[in-house]
């Protein structure tokens, strides 16, 4: 068993360091990837981590609030499709690394972190979408 972990491991490991930052996205990157790639955003914030709106609250487009502490109980919101780009977010990226791991676990090939706060994505899209 401890050979069949360490293969799967390896294989993960290899994929995030094709990924440009081992998978580690920008604001900019994952606006391009939400916007031009149809990715799908999963906001990982624990409630009491969440001031104001949720990401799927404030109407970005493809995005799921789906809490950490209970994010098995989201799993029928993740794509059955494991190519398709899945970004993970929260404020400081811990519970998103966490999640991130999951997911790689799971067979899930292009997941990505985003690396600041949800909460500037969240205010870039409302400027946006104000326009």
């Amino acid at each position: 068993m401890l050979n069949k972990t360490k293969e799967k491991l390896d294989a993960i490991l290899e994929i995030n360091k094709q990924k440009e930052n081992l998978g580690m996205v920008t604001l900019h990157q994952t606006r391009e990837l939400l916007m031009d790639a149809g990715a799908i955003l999963l906001d990982v914030r624990p409630p009491a981590k969440v001031s104001g709106e949720n990401a799927q609250e404030a109407g970005i487009a493809n995005a799921y609030y789906t809490p950490y502490p209970e994010f098995a109980n989201y799993l029928d919101e993740i794509p059955s499709d494991h190519t398709g780009p899945i970004i993970v977010a929260c404020l400081k990226g811990w519970f998103a690394n966490r999640v991130m791991g999951y997911l790689e676990m799971m067979g899930y090939e292009n997941v990505y972190v985003l690396d600041t706060n949800i909460e500037d994505l969240i205010e870039v899209h409302h400027a946006h979408a104000d326009k």
